[in-house]
């Protein structure tokens, strides 16, 4: 069975479209991470959206996450409406990769609290469930499929694309609204503080200088569905998937790489392809010590003697943890969709912004830069995108023309 993906709805700091994401993705523009005071008085660079948020439709989910989603969702509402008139309401499904969800509105509330004695009066814990983002979407769409949230941290936005492909392929579901979303509240940026993950300088992968994270935030949905619904865009197909963990550390990945190479692999058998048929890979690419000499050793292992081009578009997007996966999706999406008829020289793909420092305890990989353009032998029609998170939990995902 064919499972197509239709074109992303997509928001965060770096574009507020597709279209603009991928501006700035192959230009490496930086201009959306800042450096952002918390309220404790520190100061780190993150990747916010600044403005042109939509409100939601209903009062209760009045939150920044639930902006930023209904944002990224409103750019794919014909799709969901030609699913819904395809299937049917109860055909159709939710999964929803997030991290954060509500924490920012009882963060608000419990301040409220503690300066007047009493919660404001349209709070209510259920903001903080980890099902609202999902919720969200079943009841802002009227679609009575199964809903389901993955919270894996950094893989978020994976394990729900894979969960929506699971259910279509069990016949549980025709198509499902999927994706991810996540903010940059301050209660995340303690705790990657507090972890000495987040770095002083805008993040930095595989360089032998590399600090640690800068946070980012934002949204991408798309319709994955048995048949095409966007019928004059590219059919871009999900080809395949792999998952693994480690079962090595309750934060720290596996320094052998071997579970998200394990991933990788699985990922290729899946789609019944050779490493030699990739044409670009998107990197997790942290930027973090530990994460990201176990993907260079990974990916080293699985397709070292192929030459296959990646780079880390975090230095651009920020990590935007539940929704990182579904955004670098969109990515490679629009990496094949923008080289349709492409070849050679005119081929494009994200570059990874970075001081070019390599670390020599990283294997080497062809790392796509302003200095290392993508390799012109090359057409692109098939992408992977890694997402390894914290305590192993490894996904990676194939799309393809």
């Amino acid at each position: 069975m064919n499972l197509y993906i239709s074109r992303p709805g997509v928001l965060c700091a770096a574009g507020a479209s597709l279209e603009t994401l991928w501006k700035s993705v192959i230009e490496g523009n930086q201009s959306g991470i800042e450096k952002t005071e918390i309220s404790t008085g520190k100061a780190f660079y993150a990747a916010r959206i600044k403005d042109g948020l939509s409100e939601p439709s209903s009062a209760r989910y009045d939150m920044r996450i639930m902006r930023i989603e209904e944002t990224a969702l409103k750019q794919i509402e014909a799709d969901i409406e030609r699913a819904k008139k395809l299937y049917g309401e109860d055909r159709i499904a939710v999964c929803v990769g997030s991290c954060d969800n509500g924490t920012e509105a009882s963060v608000a509330a419990h301040k409220a609290y503690f300066e007047t004695g009493s919660f404001p009066k349209d709070y209510a814990l259920e903001v903080q469930g980890a099902d609202y983002v999902s919720t969200f979407v079943a009841e802002r769409y009227k679609l009575r499929g199964s809903v389901n949230t993955f919270s894996t941290a950094c893989s978020s936005s994976a394990g729900a694309l894979i969960k929506a492909a699971e259910l279509i392929l069990a016949g549980f579901a025709d198509a499902v609204v999927t994706g991810g979303v996540d903010i940059v509240s301050d209660t995340v940026l303690m705790g990657f503080d507090s972890l000495g993950a987040v770095s002083p300088e805008i993040t930095n992968p595989f360089s032998k200088n590399r600090s640690g994270i800068t946070l980012g935030e934002g949204a991408a949905f798309f319709v994955l569905s048995k048949d095409r619904l966007d019928g004059g865009s590219a059919p871009v197909k999900l080809l395949g998937w792999g998952e693994s963990a480690d079962a090595y550390h309750m934060t720290s990945p596996d320094p052998s790489g071997a579970g998200a190479a394990l991933a990788m692999r699985r990922a290729l058998e899946s789609a019944s392809l050779k490493p030699e048929q990739i044409d670009y890979i998107n990197l997790h690419g942290t930027g973090t010590h530990f994460n990201d000499a176990m993907e260079g050793s990974a990916v080293h292992a699985v397709f070292s003697p192929y030459n296959v081009p990646v780079s880390s578009t975090k230095p651009v997007t920020g990590h935007t943890l539940g929704a990182a996966a579904a955004i670098e999706l969109s990515i490679c999406y629009a990496a094949l969709v923008e080289n349709i008829g492409k070849s050679g020289n005119n081929i494009c793909l994200p570059v990874q912004i970075w001081d070019e420092e390599t670390d020599s305890e990283i294997p080497p990989v062809h790392i796509i830069d302003r200095n290392n353009p993508a390799n012109p032998g090359r057409n692109v029609s098939v992408c992977m995108s890694n997402s390894f998170a914290f305590g192993g939990a490894n996904n990676s995902l194939i799309i393809g023309l």
